[in-house]
């Protein structure tokens, strides 16, 4: 018997999925009130559902994990979601700092046949306008080779191809970098003191905090 599934449950396995992404352990109630801003008791009543709809395996203080169902749920969401982020980018000319909420509207809309239409029509993208991999139908990611800028060595350089924070104020504060998607930095120098980074950004220079740096992804040229 298929259980029909709302939007708060969705965005519950959505959590759990970029939770347990990279551990075999499951989550514990309090991280994932901590990802969705509620409250742990919501969270154990949220989890008493969806294990009864047989979407997470769920035992008090053994965490929760997604079943096979509800990974393809999840997986299913996350696709949606950043479809319509490039969607939003590419052909409604939104900014990167913009899509956001929209997008957590628009990836509860059901309909296969629009998802794989929508995908085709963007000419199947491997990744969102923030550098995140979009699963295909199949539920499987396309492979990245990235790192933090934070971790890059003196005189090496590379493009931007992902961030690993999307708020808008993150976002915003490297449109005044004048860093997007595609930009060329190379490290000139690291600040001993704070870990500070003194960069070219597209051979303009620049000076970003490690906190900054850490959440820059860059592919190495």
């Amino acid at each position: 018997m298929r259980h029909f599934i709302n939007h708060t449950e969705e965005n519950y396995l959505k959590a759990i999925f970029s939770l347990t992404e990279n551990t075999e352990k499951g989550v514990n109630t309090n991280s994932i009130a901590k990802s969705l801003d509620t409250k742990a008791s919501s969270v154990t009543e949220m989890m008493k559902k969806l294990s009864e709809k047989g979407l997470v395996t769920y035992k008090k203080y053994y965490g929760v994990n997604l079943t096979s169902n509800g990974q393809k749920i999840a997986l299913s969401t996350i696709r949606k979601h950043r479809l319509w982020e490039v969607f939003l980018v590419e052909k409604l000319n939104f900014n990167w700092d913009e899509v956001h909420e929209i997008a957590e509207q628009l990836e509860h809309i059901s309909s296969p046949e629009l998802v794989n239409r929508l995908d085709n029509y963007l000419g199947n993208p491997g990744f969102d306008p923030h550098g995140d991999p979009i699963p295909n139908k199949n539920g499987e990611f396309p492979k990245s080779f990235s790192r933090p800028l934070v971790k890059l060595g003196i005189n090496q350089q590379g493009q931007v191809v992902g961030v690993s924070q999307d708020t808008p104020s993150f976002l915003q504060y490297l449109d005044k970098l004048h860093i997007r998607l595609g930009s060329t930095i190379k490290v000139i120098d690291k600040v001993d003191f704070d870990h500070s980074l003194e960069l070219k950004i597209n051979n303009k220079s620049a000076h970003i905090s490690a906190a900054v740096a850490k959440n820059i992804l860059i592919k190495l040229k």
